[in-house]
């Protein structure tokens, strides 16, 4: 797609002078140039601001702004490092890759950071990328049914299915009634035919963390509550909060790719605690 060309290049180098007009090197002023993919689409040099458009139609989440590759830190041969080489890999085979990936793994082990970055690494190469929460996705879906708003369901969702590149933050998060199943196969499933990439982070896991059978340490009805709530969770699968013939799509998609390791946010926490004890 506009074969990768950085808005700088398409500004300084894409246009040689002649006696009378500046005139592209690669479209020779015709506005469009031919892509090996995608055939005849529009030249850099008619929307020299594309870069800075590519961007803002992303909606990455100001809190993940920074992430990066480049700043992603992981120890070497563990599952983060592998996670992190699934991610450089697609960056640079893009567009030759034909699966998207589906990062799986508890709270705070890195998944939404890959996710971004490799959204921002596809951004830098010129393709189109949008990034969105499944819950929220989902709040803007039913918003859109409200007589009185000024959005519509195809609105909310041509950004979703158009995006080369999709990130699909916290799949499976959503309570799954009958209408959030829809909704996630016919999203996933419209992208699935139209051979879109797309990628996916989760809490959740296709075995339960945690055996059926294990009990609470304690009988308080507070920690208990709190532990059941948990339990829960841990004991519930991705297939559990999808679906079976949405999970099994994805198999088809995605390459799986667990992610395990401590909370970074927790870690966090405890380096703020420890620096106040002077």
């Amino acid at each position: 797609m506009f074969d990768h060309i950085e808005e700088s290049t398409a500004s300084k180098s894409e246009r040689r002078n002649t006696e009378k007009t500046v005139v592209c090197e690669y479209c020779f002023g015709t506005g469009t140039k031919l892509d090996p993919e995608k055939g005849a689409v529009a030249c850099p040099c008619q929307t020299p601001d594309r870069s800075r458009k590519l961007s803002a139609a992303a909606r990455i989440p100001l809190r993940y702004i920074n992430c990066s590759l480049d700043n992603f830190k992981s120890e070497q041969n563990s599952s983060q490092n592998i996670a992190f080489r699934y991610a450089s890999r697609l960056v640079l085979d893009y567009p030759a890759v034909d699966r998207g990936l589906v990062f799986m793994g508890a709270a705070g082990v890195g998944k939404t950071h890959l996710a971004v970055a490799i959204i921002k690494g596809l951004l830098a190469k010129g393709f189109a990328c949008f990034f969105t929460e499944f819950g929220s996705l989902l709040k803007e879906i039913q918003g859109s049914y409200n007589p009185i708003s000024k959005s519509s369901e195809l609105r909310v969702l041509a950004p979703v299915y158009q995006a080369d590149v999709l990130v699909l933050d916290e799949l499976g998060a959503t309570i799954p009634t009958d209408w959030v199943r829809d909704t996630m196969y016919q999203i996933i499933n419209k992208r699935y035919n139209d051979k879109k990439l797309t990628i996916f982070t989760t809490n959740y896991l296709d075995e339960p963390r945690i055996a059926k059978t294990e009990e609470p340490e304690s009988t308080s009805p507070t920690f208990s509550r709190k532990v059941n709530a948990e339990r829960i969770r841990e004991m519930t699968t991705l297939e559990d909060r999808i679906g079976t013939r949405l999970r099994s799509r994805l198999y088809e998609m995605c390459h799986e790719v667990l992610i395990e390791g401590e909370d970074y946010r927790k870690q966090l926490d405890e380096r703020r605690f420890d620096s106040t004890r002077i």
